[in-house]
C-alpha cells in the first residue's frame, strides 16, 4: 500500500505535469492570429452570417472599387484575400491594406472580362499573425514581384523564402512545416494590383522539409504578369491558422476531377469528408458536412498552369449543420464557362 505522503506527492506531480502540458498548449490558440476579419458583400449589403466583426463595413468607392473597414482589427502586415460571388465572369483583388487607428481598411478592386473595373458581390478577409504555434502547418506570404517579401507568417518561426522562376512565376516556400506529401493541404492565392490581375496556383508539393506552392499571375489579356500577390498555406487549420477553436473549417482541391487524399479536409469528420459534383459546365456544387456554423468565410482560387480564373455564383448556404457552396464558377480569359482545376477553403468564426 502507498503511503499517504507518497500518494500526495503522486498527485502534485500529475497536477504540475498536466499545468505544464496546459500552459505548452496555450500559445497555439492564443498566439495565431493576432488580428484577423472577414465580410460577405452581396453587391448591396454586408451579409452577417458571412461578417465578423459585426460591425464590418463595405463603402463603395467608384465602379468596382470597395473600402472595406474591420473595426478592431488593425495590425502592422498580414494578408488579404478576396473571391468575387457573381453569376457573370468577373474577379476580384486587393489594392492595398493599411491600420487606420484601431481599424484595418481593405480596399478591393473588381473587374469584368477585359479588365474592366465592375461592381461585383465578393467575399473578403483579411489575418494578421506573429510569434509560433498555429494549429497545424500554416504560413503566409505578402511579396512584391521581385520577391521581396513585405510581410509572412510561418508556424515554426522560420522564414518563408519567394523565387521568381520567370515573368509571372514564383516559387512559394514554407520551410520547417513540411509533411508526407506528396500534395497535402490546400492553399489561396490573390493578387494585389491596380490593375486588372488575377493570380492562382499552379501546384504544390508537400516533404518533410517544407511546402512549396506555385504561384502564376495574369494580366486581363491572359498573359503572364508580375505582380504582387498573396498566398496562404493551410494544413488541418483554418485559412486564418487557428484550430479547435475554431471547431468548423475545412477545404478541397478540385485538380480535376479530385485532388489527393490529404487534400480534401474536414475538421469534424476528418480526410475525404468534402464532396463536390458537377452543376453544369464550368459550376462546381461543393458540400462541407457539418461544419455551417456562421459567421463563416470561403475563398476560392483557380488551379492550373493556364489563365482560367474561379469565382462563385451565389453565397453559400447553410443547411441545418452544412455546408453548400453553390457553385464555384470558373471561366477562360475570354469569358467562356470552363472545367477547371481549383481551391476551396471554408473557415468559421466558431
Amino acid at each position: 500500500m502507498l503511503r499517504p505522503t507518497r500518494v500526495l506527492s503522486t498527485l502534485v506531480g500529475i497536477v504540475a505535469m498536466l499545468g505544464t502540458l496546459l500552459v505548452a498548449g496555450t500559445p497555439s490558440q492564443a498566439a495565431v492570429p493576432n488580428r484577423f476579419g472577414f465580410v460577405l458583400w452581396n453587391g448591396a449589403a454586408v451579409v452577417a452570417g458571412g461578417t465578423t466583426p459585426a460591425a464590418t463595413t463595405v463603402v463603395p468607392l467608384a465602379v468596382g472599387r470597395y473600402q472595406v473597414t474591420f473595426p478592431g482589427q488593425a495590425a502592422p502586415g498580414g494578408v488579404v484575400h478576396v473571391t468575387a460571388i457573381t453569376t457573370a465572369p468577373r474577379w476580384c483583388q486587393a489594392e492595398t491594406w493599411f491600420p487606420s487607428g484601431a481599424n484595418e481598411i481593405a480596399i478591393i478592386r473588381c473587374y469584368r472580362v477585359g479588365g474592366v473595373p465592375d461592381n461585383s458581390g465578393f467575399s473578403a478577409f483579411f489575418t494578421m499573425a506573429s510569434g509560433v504555434g498555429a494549429s497545424g502547418p500554416y504560413g503566409y506570404v505578402d511579396t512584391q514581384p521581385t520577391g521581396v517579401i513585405i510581410s509572412q507568417y510561418n508556424a515554426v518561426g522560420a522564414g518563408n523564402l519567394v523565387t521568381p522562376m520567370g515573368v509571372g512565376q514564383w516559387s512559394v516556400k514554407f520551410p520547417g512545416i513540411g509533411s508526407g506529401g506528396p500534395i497535402d493541404g490546400s492553399a489561396q492565392v490573390t493578387a494585389v494590383a491596380t490593375a486588372g490581375t488575377r493570380c492562382k496556383i499552379r501546384n504544390w508539393t508537400s516533404i518533410p522539409a517544407q511546402q512549396e506552392v506555385t504561384v502564376l499571375c495574369f494580366d486581363s489579356a491572359g498573359a503572364l504578369v508580375n505582380s504582387r500577390f498573396t498566398v496562404s498555406y493551410q494544413q488541418k487549420a483554418s485559412l486564418y491558422g487557428a484550430g479547435f477553436p475554431p471547431q468548423y473549417f475545412g477545404y478541397l482541391w478540385n485538380a480535376p476531377p479530385v485532388g489527393p487524399a490529404f487534400t480534401n479536409f474536414n475538421s469534424v469528420l476528418g480526410y475525404g469528408a468534402n464532396t463536390l459534383i458537377s452543376a453544369g459546365l464550368g459550376l462546381s456544387l461543393v458540400t462541407f458536412r457539418q461544419i455551417g456554423f456562421a459567421p463563416l468565410t470561403v475563398q476560392v482560387t483557380a488551379a492550373g498552369s493556364n489563365s482560367n480564373f474561379c469565382g462563385l455564383n451565389f453565397p453559400w448556404t447553410i443547411s441545418g449543420v452544412d455546408l453548400y457552396v453553390r457553385d464555384v464558377s470558373c471561366y477562360t480569359n475570354a469569358g467562356a464557362a470552363v472545367n477547371t482545376g481549383f481551391t476551396v477553403s471554408a473557415s468559421s468564426r466558431i
